[in-house]
């Protein structure tokens, strides 16, 4: 896998989606099909010699990045949603916000007891919806085999959330 200048692909949008934030709008790499194509393979490449048997992705854009990576590995994406947007039977896990605190929600069906599941995002800020997603893999009696983001933002300091898990990006921006 060659090399790719992957900040290139993503637009920086100031002030958005407030006053003094800059956000890392990944929508960009998906409209430029060499910076989606070198994720995906980045990806598969990263994790080459780790058995994983499952991707659970954080909702929504981390559902673009994880699916098909794994549909190249011909392995279970399994979705973590927000509260109330799964029809079956769920499991739930409440964490923090930066005003307030929200729910994410994984069918009970999707995770099974002994498997290695990769956590897939777009960007990791502050680690907190990842942290609350982890938690509720391993309390459905699965092992979090590691969590990738395409950007990480380590100056939010996600890595004090997620100290316990190999952490895997593509690119991280240190300030704001």
């Amino acid at each position: 896998m060659g090399t790719f200048d992957l900040d290139s692909a993503i637009r920086k949008v100031h002030d958005f989606p407030r006053a003094g934030i800059l956000f890392y709008d990944v929508t960009s790499i998906l409209t430029t099909p060499e910076a989606f194509q070198y994720c995906v393979d980045k990806m598969d490449e990263i994790y080459a010699e780790q058995k994983i048997d499952a991707v659970a992705c954080i909702e929504a854009r981390g559902f673009v990045f994880a699916a098909p990576y794994a549909y190249k590995k011909g392995i279970p994406l399994v979705l973590v949603r927000k509260k109330g947007k799964l029809p079956g039977k769920t499991q739930e896990r409440k964490y923090n916000l930066e005003y307030g605190q929200d729910y994410v929600s994984i069918h009970e069906s999707d995770v099974h007891a002994g498997e290695r599941i990769l956590i897939v995002d777009d960007l990791i800020a502050t680690g907190g919806t990842i942290e609350a997603a982890a938690s509720l893999i391993e309390d459905m009696g699965a092992t979090v085999a590691g969590v990738f983001g395409v950007i990480g933002l380590p100056f939010l300091d996600y890595g004090k959330k997620l100290d316990k898990y190999e952490i895997r990006t593509l690119i991280d921006y240190d300030s704001e």
